[in-house]
């Protein structure tokens, strides 16, 4: 039988991987915190040192993610784990890197492919989540925005098809264009002032990322409307938190990005030494109401 462990891998020289998301943003920087978490603990069990290099591009773009994937790989790192702002097809780098023989993994969205791992969550199922609290709260009739994210994105494409298919089962309910945040919290605030302003009967907003709620709480706050609409968010960065204790957001359908940072890097560890890794590593989903926002507060690290 191979064993798990090769010996010539267990001598391995120190070790080094790259995280690239979508863009800098603070949901980011909760997974380079559980990545890097992760990479201690490694290095401690192994006796060697882990190193985990974070390279944000500066905005979510296509061509911004295939430069900064250019980047990483130039460097020749044990492994790369991305966060694809858009389908496979058209980050090319991906694919290159793969040819390269060096190990790829997806973070925060679904695998396309067999052979492509990926570490998150069920979008679809998060997303359905969120619009079906939302319902539920408004009683199924009034008028709900949804702001959509990166829409090339394909974790926000999910959690966005599957809000508007939870929303078109209830004819009460009148579906508004929420505008697109971009995974930027300056443009999703700017997106929801100017719905809020065109919508003055809006009872509900969603949202697919999170900047969505980070920037429509922003909007609500300025706009005096507190209580006279409802939004359920995604995710649970503390921003976010703060928001849904604050009652401006009512919950959050939240990922677990620290989670998905230190999955991250135990799958490249386990890559790095030729074992076969799974195609999908779920990283589960979090409900975050009023009723326990204060228990994800007191885990999240102030800003």
């Amino acid at each position: 039988m191979t064993p798990l462990l090769p010996s010539e891998h267990v001598k391995k020289r120190n070790l080094r991987f790259v995280i690239v998301p979508k863009c800098a943003h603070p949901w980011a920087d909760e997974v380079h915190r559980g990545a890097d978490a992760q990479a201690s603990l490694l290095g401690e069990q192994l006796g060697i040192d882990v190193v985990v290099d974070f390279v944000a591009p500066s905005r979510a773009g296509v061509e911004e993610q295939n430069s900064a994937l250019e980047r990483a790989a130039a460097t020749r790192p044990d492994g790369i784990a991305v966060d694809p702002v858009a389908a496979l097809d058209v980050l090319t780098s991906i694919r290159e890197i793969r040819h390269r023989g060096v190990p790829i993994i997806l973070f925060d969205s679904p695998s396309p492919e067999p052979g492509m791992t990926s570490v998150g969550n069920d979008f679809a199922q998060q997303g359905t989540i969120a619009a079906e609290r939302l319902v539920g709260l408004i009683g199924g009739r009034g008028k709900v925005a949804v702001m959509r994210g990166f829409p090339s994105a394909p974790n926000h494409r999910e959690r966005y098809e599957a809000q508007l298919a939870v929303l078109k089962r209830h004819p009460g309910v009148a579906i508004v264009d929420g505008g697109s945040d971009n995974d930027d919290i300056e443009t999703a605030e700017r997106e929801a002032a100017a719905v809020l302003n065109a919508t003055p009967d809006l009872r509900g907003y969603l949202c697919c990322d999170a900047a969505g709620p980070i920037g429509i709480a922003a909007a609500i706050s300025k706009a005096g409307r507190i209580g006279d609409v409802t939004v359920v968010g995604i995710d649970g960065i503390r921003p976010i938190l703060e928001a849904v204790k604050a009652g401006i957001l009512e919950s959050s359908a939240a990922t677990m990005p620290a989670m998905q940072g230190s999955m991250s890097i135990l799958m490249l560890w386990q890559a790095s030494l030729g074992v076969p890794i799974p195609q999908r590593v779920d990283t589960g989903i979090d409900l975050i109401t009023p009723a326990n926002v204060d228990s994800f507060l007191a885990r999240t690290q102030r800003k």
